[in-house]
């Protein structure tokens, strides 16, 4: 297990922006959600959900606009929503605390998994080389965490020679990017999806076939967003 605890390593620093609401009770133990705004180098900033257990919050109090650190875990599971499955993600948080001086590098995430999906290689109207791959990580208790990513430039090109079974460890960090989903011919409506912007990479040079983990078919990728946790999610 305790390699399973190293596979998927998440640290954030950034500003509560709601109130802590509670979620779920686990095995007599409640979970609080709240967001949280990171910034980025540039004026922009992504706003992570963040899930945390009441154990981990006694004695603080924790407010909106307050600076914090929180380490953890990037989480996903299915939900069916709207007559389709739908992958939603979530910072599990195994430690807060308050920030008192901020580092040069605020959002950073570690995976190590294995590519589910043949990776998506594809170019933007203004020539930017993109890749879409879908890595799944694994949890304790035969668990796994489903989790989008993005590569660019000389690593979407990389992604292009990969292919599923292959055992992959990434560097970047998790993002949020608001995009348009068309419903009808007059209906359009605002979504946001979450993935992570992979900045290094590498293949691990070993036989992982028997290892990957299969994705449900039906569910809805371009769906995938960060949600209501339910008692299932951890």
């Amino acid at each position: 297990m305790d390699n399973l605890m190293l596979n998927n390593k998440l640290y954030l620093e950034g500003k509560i922006s709601s109130k802590l609401e509670f979620s779920h009770e686990m095995y007599g133990e409640g979970f609080y959600t709240f967001n949280m705004d990171v910034q980025r180098l540039s004026d922009t900033r992504d706003t992570l959900y963040v899930t945390i257990s009441e154990r981990l919050i006694t004695g603080m109090n924790l407010e909106e606009g307050q600076d914090v650190i929180v380490e953890g875990q990037l989480r996903s599971y299915n939900k069916f929503v709207e007559g389709s499955n739908r992958l939603i993600l979530t910072v599990f948080a195994r430690n807060i605390e308050i920030c008192t001086e901020k580092s040069k590098n605020p959002n950073q995430i570690y995976l190590d998994g294995y590519i589910c999906k043949k990776p998506v290689y594809r170019t933007t109207p203004f020539g930017r080389e993109i890749a879409d791959m879908l890595l799944a990580v694994n949890r304790a208790y035969n668990k796994s965490d489903y989790i989008p990513t993005i590569a660019w430039g000389r690593n979407s090109r990389f992604c292009e020679s990969l292919k599923v079974g292959d055992n992959i460890r990434i560097w970047g960090r998790l993002q949020s990017r608001e995009y348009q989903k068309k419903l009808s011919e007059n209906e359009v409506i605002k979504k946001t999806a979450y993935e992570v912007s992979i900045s290094k990479m590498e293949k691990v040079n070993k036989d992982a076939e028997n290892d990957v983990v299969n994705v449900d078919e039906n569910f809805n990728e371009e769906d995938y967003h960060m949600g209501n946790i339910n008692k299932n999610a951890i």
